[in-house]
């Protein structure tokens, strides 16, 4: 199936639902501490978030990694950044931002059909409680799948083999939702639905042409 190719039939047979967090359902983004410690040197902390804290060290903390050594082999790399770097983990509640309303509505509004739901997030075990305390959306799924917890992340596909078996759904009766494309390329190739994300107007024009919700127009997020 290719990535956002949806059935025309409405008797696909799918039972279970499964949502990427960040990105789909809320906001999460560390240029909210940033902006203020950089002040107007754009580059500079652009620079700083690619270089000093980027994708991959970040990464490693999602696949189980202790913030204690990722702040202390960051400040061994960049001494110069020592204080900007110790923020991150200091100041990280206060990277997440607001749910993505018209996302969580769709969800809950898939509460009602029957379908399981389930979450299965790249996030660092030890601040996923954050999220937790912050979003009430997230007791609505059936259980989440935490990457810091499993120690493997998306598009790894050991940990959608690690949902899959946990809770007993077959891929091919599953849809995966999910904002960056390797993770839904990797989704599809084990078999699921795969929907790319993009906002929740086309979200819900997917779901509706699986027959998993009637279709209607609204405000997609942004």
């Amino acid at each position: 199936m290719k990535l956002n190719e949806v059935t025309d039939s409405p008797d696909t047979g799918i039972t279970a639902v499964v949502f990427d967090l960040g990105g789909v359902l809320l906001d999460w983004n560390p240029r909210r501490v940033y902006r203020g410690l950089f002040g107007d040197d754009v580059k500079g902390m652009e620079r700083f978030l690619a270089e000093v804290v980027g994708p991959d060290w970040n990464e490693r903390q999602d696949a189980g990694r202790s913030w204690d050594e990722a702040t202390a082999e960051a400040i061994a790399s960049h001494p110069e950044y020592a204080a900007l770097i110790r923020a991150y983990r200091e100041r990280w509640e206060e990277m997440l931002g607001d749910e993505h309303t018209d996302s969580v509505a769709i969800l809950d509004e898939l509460r009602g059909t029957g379908l399981r739901l389930f979450a299965l997030t790249n996030w660092s075990q030890y601040t996923f409680p954050y999220a937790l305390a912050r979003y009430p959306f997230l007791q609505w799924f059936e259980d989440i799948v935490v990457s810091g917890r499993e120690g493997l992340v998306k598009p790894d596909p050991a940990i959608y083999r690690v949902l899959l078996s946990r809770f007993g759904i077959e891929a091919g009766r599953s849809v995966f939702i999910d904002d960056t494309l390797k993770n839904v390329e990797a989704a599809s190739l084990l078999g699921f639905h795969a929907i790319h994300f993009c906002n929740a107007l086309q979200l819900r024009r997917d779901l509706a042409s699986l027959g998993l919700l009637p279709e209607r127009g609204g405000k997609a997020d942004t």
